[in-house]
């Protein structure tokens, strides 16, 4: 039989969606992608074999209520939004696709720290507004140093741009813990506190769990150089808001560049949008088409791939104990 794939999204991109009408699927597309009551009735009223997630919540309840469920692939890599507990319970493996947005990501935080240093924002909302409103007092990033939370694809291709302009860089990343840096001229630190004090910018590449939930916080955000600069392309719960919004008003934080925040879409009345040194963009990091069609296509082959029996690289799972 065909296997029937759910697609949490109205569409996916044609390089996905190419693959799985080759391999004669039925795809469910939702009609709200924010939609967890969407979700959960498909999963209880369809024989869906296959999701391919993208942000809405796939709850345990979802996986519970769908006997037929056998794989799921994350469109992307924070799985932060699928019950990955329940899945395990199943025996249902969960994969990622890793490196399929990581240029994408990569040059969003490189936009976003350039923007946050040089208030290119402000000064365009002020040439749009009819202000001629010269800033002079961005920071240039030359002789800065950069800080590095997590030192992945994305977090390793930052670091090759910006020691080319010239900036010293390090990072803390636990899974190098033997001390050996991929990408020469960057100094592993071996904490992350160890490495706050030094920095003039810091960039965040972490998913979102238990051990990175509000990682960023007032104490941290104080040990921190007066002055820095904030770049969160990770994920928005990563920072304590509240100690954010006071850094920024205090000047302990020269200025932010963020693409995720605690709460999306970001509400109308968050301080955030309200401060002239916050530099916001809509999770969109990873979207280019470029990005979309790697992460479409990697998801597609994820899950056709299992249910084909020929699963794709176990390093892509992120619970490989449903293998044993």
């Amino acid at each position: 039989m065909n296997p029937t794939i759910l697609v949490t999204a109205p569409k996916l991109a044609k390089a996905g969606a190419d693959l799985l009408a080759q391999a004669g699927a039925r795809v469910i597309y939702l009609h709200d992608p924010d939609s967890v009551e969407e979700v959960e009735r498909i999963m209880a009223t369809e024989p869906v074999d296959a999701v391919i997630s993208r942000t809405v919540q796939l709850s345990a309840r979802a996986i519970a209520a769908c006997p037929t469920l056998k794989v799921i692939s994350k469109h992307g890599v924070g799985v932060s939004n699928i019950d990955v507990d329940a899945a395990t319970a199943r025996g249902i493996p969960v994969y990622v696709t890793p490196g399929a947005n990581a240029q994408s990501v990569a040059e969003m935080t490189l936009g976003l720290m350039f923007a946050a240093a040089r208030r290119i924002g402000w000064m365009d909302a002020e040439l749009h507004a009819g202000r001629w409103s010269r800033a002079q007092d961005g920071v240039e990033l030359h002789g800065k140093t950069l800080g590095l939370v997590g030192f992945g694809q994305i977090g390793q291709r930052v670091a090759r741009v910006c020691l080319a302009l010239g900036m010293e860089v390090v990072a803390f990343d636990p899974a190098l813990a033997d001390g050996s840096s991929p990408v020469d001229g960057v100094r592993l630190m071996p904490s992350l506190d160890a490495m706050l004090p030094l920095v003039d910018v810091l960039s965040l590449h972490v998913p979102l769990n238990r051990h990175t939930r509000g990682l960023l916080d007032a104490t941290r955000f104080a040990a921190m150089r007066r002055g820095a600069i904030l770049v969160n392309t990770a994920r928005g719960e990563v920072v304590d808001e509240s100690a954010l919004i006071a850094a920024l008003r205090s000047g302990q934080l020269h200025a932010a560049g963020l693409d995720t925040m605690a709460i999306e879409p970001l509400p109308a009345d968050s301080p955030l949008a309200a401060l002239a040194n916050v530099v916001l963009t809509p999770h969109v990091g990873g979207s280019t088409p470029a990005a979309l069609a790697g992460m479409a296509s990697g998801a597609a082959r994820n899950v056709l791939g299992w249910l084909r029996g020929a699963p794709v690289d176990p390093l892509a799972c992120v619970n490989p104990q449903v293998f044993s």
